[in-house]
């Protein structure tokens, strides 16, 4: 089923992300009077084809990975005389600025009207209130303490946890103060705290950015009685059944299922004795942990899990906001997200975040299909994101995307003639060797995911 819902959400994902794209590029041309010839969502075989009353051919193809808007260009083919007028390379500088910019534009607009609908859907935040603090710790220096409720970071307010993700992702690679207002429980007064970061998470593979600041979320208690095992997993295969209640764990008594989630975390290819209570009687397992993810990064894993307990309604915080006031929420998140991508790019590049965070087709699709399956709301925010993010990557100044076009139109612009064929055919080179190394670098990220 899982497979069902990939496959279903990444055809989903990219049919709406590029159809949009695509008709930002089509509808401006259409404005300024350029003759479209075919609009195309995906690439080889036609598998649908109709026309419209002006002559654009309408495409749906066999390979779903992207799109195309063709239009009429002496560059590409003898255009008739009495269609000179509708050529695109005939065009002021100024209209094929505004064809070219239309897509990535129609990107960010498509991710603003999902932020609106899900602002106005509302959600239920888990109040980002700290249940311990390591000793030693980045948060410990810093003065913060279990009950705690984190209010705001670097100015920005923190209505859950997936907010103070957020604010401290934008932290990532840096060195300096994290700015964090807390409120202390039963208080209404917030009090600053000062975090000092030093090269902060700077090159890691997979950064925990909450975990790394000796931060543990305060969650309810779950008691430590098992009531799901994989049935790959080393539990099983140790001899360990629902409904056993663990006692121990290399001697350290248990009364909390985290105790073993932090426990197990730290210890991959590890041999465990866990002391079990069944029917009545107390019993040692041995258990032998496997490792999951990479070497250097690699974490224990159990393979077992417990049964989830109900939220105290204090500790839930719903958030949702009217029709007005969801479009500036909607274009809150929309810049927000932006800058975050932009920013992310150049961190990638200067060092200061791995290039093993970029994301390839393989790690989109399960998250496309992780995120179908989760419910409606967790879709369109994916969609949302992986909007902006092909808005932002195609503004790159890099030839053969949008925003390498861009650059040229606007040196044209600035310069007052265009650049030589020349020079831009070996822009075009450049543009398509480091698009093409890009896609490979993410796809062996993907790879190596798996």
């Amino acid at each position: 089923m899982s497979a069902l819902y990939m496959i279903v959400g990444t055809l989903i994902a990219l049919g709406v992300l590029v159809t949009f794209h695509e008709f930002g590029h089509f509808w401006v041309a259409r404005r300024c009077g350029v003759k479209v010839l075919r609009f195309s969502v995906g690439f080889g075989m036609p598998l649908l084809r109709w026309y419209d009353r002006q002559g654009t051919e309408f495409v749906v193809a066999a390979i779903p990975l992207g799109g195309y808007v063709k239009m009429l260009d002496e560059r590409e083919g003898e255009v008739p005389v009495d269609q000179l007028d509708q050529s695109f390379n005939r065009k002021s500088v100024r209209q094929r600025i505004a064809i070219v910019a239309a897509g990535p534009v129609a990107n960010f607009l498509l991710a603003l009207v999902f932020f609106w609908g899900l602002a106005m859907l509302g959600t239920e935040q888990v109040r980002p209130v700290i249940g311990s603090v390591e000793v030693g710790s980045i948060a410990a220096k810093a003065g913060l303490s279990s009950g705690q409720e984190i209010v705001a970071i670097d100015g920005e307010p923190t209505v859950g946890w997936s907010a103070v993700n957020l604010q401290l992702i934008r932290r990532l690679g840096e060195s300096g103060t994290l700015q964090l207002l807390v409120r202390e429980q039963g208080s209404t007064a917030d009090s600053p705290r000062e975090l000092v970061l030093d090269n902060w998470l700077k090159g890691i593979d997979e950064p925990d950015p909450i975990r790394s600041l000796g931060i543990r979320p305060w969650r309810p208690a779950l008691a430590p009685v098992l009531a799901e095992l994989d049935p790959k997993g080393p539990a099983q295969a140790a001899g360990l059944k629902t409904g056993d209640r663990l006692l121990a764990l290399d001697g350290q008594a248990l009364t909390d299922w985290q105790q073993v989630v932090d426990w197990v975390r730290v210890r991959p290819d590890t041999k465990i004795v866990l002391r079990v209570e069944r029917d009545g009687a107390q019993i040692d397992v041995p258990v032998t942990l496997a490792a999951r993810g990479k070497e250097k990064v690699a974490s224990g894993y159990l393979g077992a899990g417990v049964k989830a307990v109900d939220w105290p309604p204090e500790m839930l915080r719903e958030v949702s906001y009217g029709p007005l006031a969801a479009i500036g929420e909607g274009a809150r998140r929309t810049w927000t997200m932006s800058v975050l991508t932009l920013d992310s790019l150049k961190k990638m590049l200067f060092g200061e975040l791995s290039v093993k965070n970029l994301s390839g087709p393989i790690t989109i699709a399960k998250v496309a299909g992780a995120s179908a399956q989760s419910g409606v709301a967790d879709f369109l925010n994916f969609l949302a994101y992986l909007s902006i993010s092909l808005g932002v990557l195609n503004l790159l100044p890099i030839p053969v995307l949008d925003g390498g076009h861009l650059l040229f139109y606007l040196i044209e612009w600035a310069r007052g003639r265009p650049l030589s064929d020349r020079v831009q055919g070996w822009g075009i080179q450049i543009g398509i060797s480091l698009v093409v190394g890009v896609m490979l670098l993410a796809l062996v990220n993907d790879l190596g995911r798996l």
